[in-house]
């Protein structure tokens, strides 16, 4: 957040905060859609290759394209909504992610499920680049770290439990309703948006977006990505490979030169000097990654080299979220209370399980 964003945030009338829970219900309904499909379709590779007639490397682009198209956008989306107010990109955020949901389902063939899936990208990307954003300004200042915990469980909740209800719903349904289930949640979201969240002002409307550092983080992130999907196939000291990477390096040395000259940055690069917030996201970051990795293996593990039918995977996944559901909200609690040792001993015992 840049310097005139905060002196904005402080000038603000005071916010209601008695309509918080029904924020956090709306947002965290939409947090968890957004999360839940970036994993979802994981269980689905077999059906899909089967009912679409399509191999593996082509299915594998369904799962991708939502990753790389939610990758690219994130940051994007943040800085669009403090120059056109967070709700209204919020709502549009929603209702893409909605109708890239039902065309997800009607997809009449690979290709244009791959297509379908970018459009629902989009979608999610807005949705889960405000969502914190938004309850952080709902939510009283001495309950910041409880919101941010139930937040992160929504989250966390969607990345462990989309193999889980994937599991089931394949193992009763077509694969088109992997997608189809979407929308009934995510009209409850909707409708309690546009009910309870406020109208959430712009903090800068006047300022310009920043295309140019856009394009660059957007090309060193594809570069980046493309790297390490393709390197497990055609192996990480292939030419082509260590050429996306070079691209990916040379992109961030452009993007942090472009981001120190620019008015209006994309990014705000002066953040990560505070140690408090270069930690937490450094943390967070390790904490996503072994949670992914496991997700986003172990269902295509138990199903493709095990023979594990949809049901069974989806049953065995289920320990992992049950926890995750019980536990964060009162690790986000202790941290308003403790601070930084909540989250050393949560890295610790994630440690010491590997």
């Amino acid at each position: 957040m840049t310097q005139a964003a905060i002196l904005s945030h402080s000038t603000r009338p005071p916010v209601d905060y008695s309509k918080k829970w029904w924020v956090l219900l709306a947002v965290g309904l939409a947090l968890f859609l957004g999360s839940v499909d970036g994993s979802i379709v994981n269980v689905a590779v077999a059906p899909l290759m089967q009912s679409l007639h399509a191999d593996f490397p082509t299915v594998q682009w369904v799962i991708l394209s939502y990753l790389l198209t939610l990758t690219l956008l994130l940051v994007g989306m943040g800085r669009l909504a403090d120059m056109m107010g967070k709700k209204r990109i919020f709502v549009t955020g929603i209702a893409t992610f909605l109708a890239g949901s039902m065309l997800c389902g009607l997809a009449p063939n690979v290709y244009w499920l791959i297509g379908f899936r970018v459009l629902q990208a989009v979608g999610a990307a807005m949705v889960i680049a405000l969502g914190t954003a938004i309850l952080t300004e709902a939510w009283p200042s001495q309950q910041r770290g409880q919101v941010l915990g139930l937040a992160a469980g929504f989250i966390s909740l969607g990345i462990v439990l989309g193999p889980v209800a994937g599991g089931l719903i394949l193992g009763a349904l077509s694969w088109r309703w992997i997608f189809y289930v979407n929308i009934p949640i995510g009209a409850i979201s909707l409708l309690l948006v546009l009910l309870y969240l406020p109208p959430m002002a712009p903090q800068n409307r006047r300022e310009r977006f920043d295309f140019l550092g856009a394009v660059v983080m957007g090309g060193g992130l594809l570069a980046f990505t493309l790297a390490m999907t393709a390197g497990q196939n055609a192996g990480f000291t292939d030419p082509r490979i260590l050429g996306l990477l070079a691209v990916s390096i040379l992109m961030l040395a452009i993007f942090i030169v472009v981001e120190r000259r620019v008015q209006h940055p994309l990014m705000d690069l002066s953040l990560f000097r505070v140690p408090a917030f270069s930690l937490n996201l450094f943390t967070a970051t390790l904490a996503f990654i072994a949670i992914s990795g496991v997700v986003l293996l172990l269902p295509i593990y138990l199903n493709l080299a095990l023979g594990l039918d949809m049901t069974r995977v989806g049953l065995l996944m289920a320990a992992v979220p049950l926890v995750m559901v019980l536990l964060q909200p009162i690790s986000g609690a202790l941290s308003d209370r403790l601070g930084a040792p909540v989250s050393l001993l949560g890295l610790f015992l994630s440690w010491r399980a590997i």
